[in-house]
């Protein structure tokens, strides 16, 4: 069997195959920077059906966030090899999975908007990292951490619209304690902040929603697009779900700054999984 995975701060997608089926299995994210080799066993054995397969998976190919150097890619590697013990195990940066779902063998832009935020260049062959995703404290721009900070940090100093400021005390619990405690004490401080930009999703028709998301992906643009020369010559593509639930206003703003956008995918591991079985010679 071979297993196929994408995986960001906050979930990771699997998909299996064998020559009768596909399995598709979810778990927490497996990020490097938040978990350790025995964080990422503990986490796949929760699943059943990951670990009724277990030691009948011969090849395991995950493209994870965080996943950029060699020390986060051993942590990785350590943990999936101890979980499958009779699998080859290739643990690459969920920029160069992202690429396969969206570009193919085409060159293009390949961006991230999920709980966090990235983007590369993708020659068709290979994928050429930036100076970017510096994570959710110094940068993120346009990601659900990014977002979701801002839709936190306006209720708290009082500037979000009264009528917006009422239905997000009802829907959330927070104050300036639990807030501190969640982003200070506990950990996947980058995932609760995510968790806010959620707010979003039933009252982005307003005007203060608009205007958020129109600056957020206007400092994505700014700081990660234009930092590539040609980026008026190439496609813009995206993965992640700020991406796909915001695609209209996305759109909107690259519009407005003559880029063209590209594919927009919620999740990419179908993708991916299609392109390494093809890679591999394997017809699903």
């Amino acid at each position: 069997m071979i297993l196929v995975a994408d995986s960001g701060s906050s979930k990771t997608d699997w998909m299996a195959y064998s020559p009768n089926h596909t399995l598709s299995f979810s778990t927490q994210g497996i990020n490097p920077y938040f978990v350790n080799a025995h964080d990422v066993v503990r986490i796949l054995s929760k699943n059943r059906d990951l670990s009724a397969y277990a030691t009948a998976i011969k090849e395991v190919y995950f493209f994870g966030s965080g996943c950029s150097t060699p020390d986060k890619h051993e942590i990785i590697s350590n943990g999936l090899s101890s979980f499958f013990t009779n699998a080859f195990i290739s643990v690459d940066h969920d920029l160069i999975g992202s690429a396969y779902a969206t570009c193919g063998d085409k060159k293009g832009l390949t961006c991230i908007l999920g709980t966090g935020s990235n983007i590369s260049y993708f020659d068709g062959v290979n994928v050429h990292s930036g100076k970017h995703g510096l994570g959710y404290v110094l940068g993120d721009e346009g990601s659900g951490t990014f977002f979701g900070r801002k839709v936190l940090t306006s209720y708290l100093y009082h500037t979000m619209p009264a009528e917006l400021s009422e239905v997000f005390a009802k829907t959330f619990e927070v104050n300036k304690d639990i807030v501190i405690n969640n982003i200070y004490q506990k950990p996947f401080p980058n995932s609760y902040l995510a968790t806010f930009s959620r707010f979003m999703i039933a009252h982005k028709a307003h005007p203060f929603i608009q205007q958020m998301l129109k600056e957020g992906f206007q400092e994505f643009i700014d700081t990660n697009v234009k930092d590539y020369k040609a980026y008026k010559t190439l496609e813009c593509n995206f993965v992640g779900s700020i991406a796909y639930y915001y695609r209209d206003e996305l759109r909107a703003v690259f519009a407005e700054n003559n880029i063209k956008v590209g594919k927009i995918l919620q999740k990419p591991i179908e993708g991916i999984y299609d392109y390494i079985l093809k890679r591999e010679g394997i017809t699903a």
